[in-house]
């Protein structure tokens, strides 16, 4: 099951990747980088997983007889969807203000632009 967790989260990296060099608009390239990192989400979750694994909750003067899910790859995943749905909202915000301003979404046809 973990290699096929792994194989999902590269599979989703690499159609995301694929879908950022093909775009023919900016919003495109934004749900392709989106779709890119939910690969990332998934190979988390696929680190942290632990078969059988319970929750890290002790009572005070207990040990842990069993095995405990870690709690830190649980909170890297959380921290990414946040700085996934800010970047994606970061983006589709400039694609609104580039199409205003030039009217286009191409990527190709923003080439003459001067900084």
């Amino acid at each position: 099951m973990r290699i096929f967790a792994y194989a999902v989260a590269g599979w989703l990296v690499l159609v995301g990747a694929m879908g950022i060099l093909r775009s023919r608009n900016l919003i495109q390239a934004t749900v392709s980088l989106s779709v890119a990192q939910s690969g990332t989400y998934v190979l988390l979750l696929a680190i942290g997983y632990q078969w059988e694994g319970r929750a890290p909750v002790f009572s005070p003067g207990s040990t842990p007889t069993s095995d405990v899910v870690d709690p830190v790859v649980q909170a890297m995943a959380l921290t990414d969807i946040v700085v996934s749905a800010t970047v994606t909202a970061l983006l589709l915000a400039l694609t609104i203000q580039i199409e205003k301003t030039h009217h286009t979404v191409d990527p190709d046809k923003l080439q003459q632009l001067k900084g």
